[in-house]
């Protein structure tokens, strides 16, 4: 038998708290982080709302004790991935460790100051600045700041990075090549994404109402969000106990648009089939649903009708949590596998707030009060990137 992928902690910096106790806080008392930008320098402060980490770069290197001069995405990653690591370092001795970071953005917040320079001036400016640009970089800043080097990669899929990586992870454990790891990602807010995805037209200028049926689009949030994974016998040694384990994935791809999903949600379909049939699970096994929800016309028909056609009469109670957070890129599908694994631990349900008014394509609607003293024995997490990577987690309890 294959080892299994047992979830151990969490760790989370978000916009609504700069760690996993403040982001659950936050999440049961339906406080949401969406609102003016105060540390992104950018033309659209006043219009188009965010959900910023509250911390300036020189605070969120103080928390993770590392360098202010790090891109923002790394100083996020570091704070996160040390908060689920912290417990277990220097406990791991002879056990194959990894480290799996997605992001999207990469350093492009310094890369974005220099360029800016650059033109200004026509000088080369601070080349230090531009060598962390690329995803990968990130990654390594942070591993080497953890002491992780047994095995270290990068995924970068869009809306579905961080997904991939706790995916990619289990797979891992689950062949018996890691006995470790820490797998989710992180991305920070840029002018660029900021930028891109106003361009798109799917920004919403007010805070976002993923699932209502006059939603009007998305609001970019940064954050970062990790699971420690283990087997059996790094349990042993470090003294770790079970929350979880992850125990079904899938990716997919419909190819149907480089940015829009398909419109009856083929991949996002296929996605959470092939994560329940790798579970071993039937749909009716499945007690909540953290939907990839962004609050977009497209994602979130797709989405719901991809669930209907799954589940039919009897779709599980579902939400999303992008109206807290916004929509972190890279870094959404590992904070949302965190809210997954802490509804299991302490059987709650998060509120899909804002939400008003029945889509009329789907005839389910979302969570909207909190849910307390649930038996949750599995969670499935959507995460729908660009392009059409489809990606599906369960967790389920252990």
């Amino acid at each position: 038998m294959n080892p299994r992928a047992y979830v151990v902690n969490t760790g989370l910096v978000t916009a609504i708290g700069n760690n996993t106790a403040e982001c659950m806080d936050a999440l049961i008392a339906g406080r949401s982080g969406i609102g003016k930008a105060k540390h992104l320098q950018t033309h659209w402060r006043n219009e188009l709302p965010v959900g910023e980490v509250d911390a300036s770069n020189a605070e969120l290197a103080a928390m993770s004790g590392t360098d202010a001069a790090w891109p923002r995405t790394a100083l996020l990653s570091a704070i996160a991935s040390k908060e689920a690591w912290q417990p277990y370092a220097g406990k791991t001795e002879g056990l194959r460790t990894g480290f799996f970071s997605a992001n999207s953005v990469g350093g492009m917040d310094l890369t974005e100051d220099f360029y800016a320079g650059f033109v200004q001036n026509n000088a080369t400016g601070n080349l230090a600045n531009v060598t962390s640009h690329e995803c990968g970089a990130v990654t390594e800043l942070v591993s080497d700041h953890l002491g992780i080097y047994d095995f270290v990669t990068t995924i970068s899929t869009a809306c579905s990075s961080s997904a991939n990586s706790i995916m990619m992870a289990a797979q891992m454990i689950g062949n018996d090549m890691l006995d470790i790891a820490i797998a989710g990602g992180a991305d920070c807010l840029s002018k660029f994404t900021l930028n891109g995805f106003h361009t798109l037209m799917i920004l919403d200028k007010e805070p976002c109402h993923p699932f209502d049926q006059n939603r009007r689009g998305l609001n970019l949030g940064e954050g970062a969000g990790y699971l420690v994974l283990m087997n059996e016998k790094a349990m042993q040694q470090c003294g770790a106990k079970a929350i979880c384990i992850v125990s079904g994935y899938a990716n997919t791809n419909d190819a149907f648009h480089q940015t829009a999903s398909s419109p009856q949600g083929t991949g996002n379909k296929m996605a959470m089939q092939q994560a329940l049939q790798k579970a071993g699970l039937q749909p009716s096994d499945i007690d909540y649903i953290n939907l990839h929800g962004t609050g977009t016309a497209n994602n979130d028909s797709s989405e719901g009708l991809a669930i209907a056609a799954i589940f039919g009469e009897h779709v599980p109670m579902a939400s999303s949590t992008k109206a807290y957070t916004g929509h972190t890129l890279g870094a959404s599908g590992g904070i949302e596998a965190v809210f997954g694994t802490l509804a299991i631990r302490d059987g709650i349900v998060f509120p899909n707030i804002r939400w008003q008014t029945q889509m009329e394509e789907i005839a389910w609607k979302p969570v909207t009060e909190l849910q307390r003293g649930c038996d949750i024995k599995h969670v499935l997490s959507n995460s729908f990137g660009f392009g059409g990577n489809c990606s599906s987690l369960i967790l389920s309890k252990s």
